[in-house]
């Protein structure tokens, strides 16, 4: 009787006993702090999802490559725009390019958050990164336009931190820092990445 009560109650609540000692499915993310001088940045990478972008950006970390690298552009204001840090084409810490992931192929998006490959062509992408504020579609993968149309590579997304970032974006410019399209948006004081670690 007592039985036939709790088998009751339990289909009542919605689920069987067997369920409820089921554990939820582990995550594939994989958590890298990115330790700066303007405070942490936790970060969530998805190999899972964008499996050579994710596997470039963590050996960069795992060599130790962007510590002392900096978050060195700022584009935007407030909460809309990206800052890019990373190798800064540094010869003693660039690794061979990788092959390009595009958003239609991963399933990610510019959203608020995103940690996307910097670029020239299709294929170039190498140490250089930069994180959205806000939602940017028009840098996702776009195969029905015209041109160079395959967007960048996302392949993580901050879970701790986005005050930093945003605190990144708003810094002073340099007025005279950077060429053609860059110019202007180079940070006056690049903010230093002291260590990048997988973290808990």
């Amino acid at each position: 009787m007592i039985r036939t009560l709790l088998l009751l109650l339990a289909a009542l609540l919605g689920f069987s006993p067997a369920m409820a000692q089921t554990p939820p499915p582990a995550s594939a993310d994989i958590r890298v702090a990115l330790d700066t001088d303007a405070g942490r940045i936790v970060v969530a990478v998805h190999p899972d999802k964008a499996p050579v972008t994710a596997a470039n950006f963590l050996k960069y970390v795992d060599q130790q490559r962007f510590d002392g690298a900096f978050f060195y552009r700022g584009v935007g204001a407030a909460d809309y725009g990206f800052v890019q840090g990373g190798a800064q084409n540094d010869p003693k810490r660039i690794l061979p390019p990788i092959k390009h992931e595009p958003t239609t192929q991963t399933g990610l998006t510019h959203d608020d958050g995103a940690l996307s490959m910097a670029r020239y062509a299709p294929g170039s992408a190498t140490g250089d990164f930069f994180i959205v504020l806000g939602k940017m579609p028009a840098m996702d993968a776009h195969p029905d336009a015209p041109g160079d149309n395959q967007g960048f590579a996302v392949f993580a997304h901050v879970v701790e931190g986005m005050e930093v970032v945003k605190a990144i974006l708003v810094a002073p410019k340099s007025a005279t820092a950077g060429e053609g399209v860059m110019k202007g948006q180079m940070l006056a004081a690049p903010v230093k990445i002291l260590t990048a670690r997988r973290a808990p």
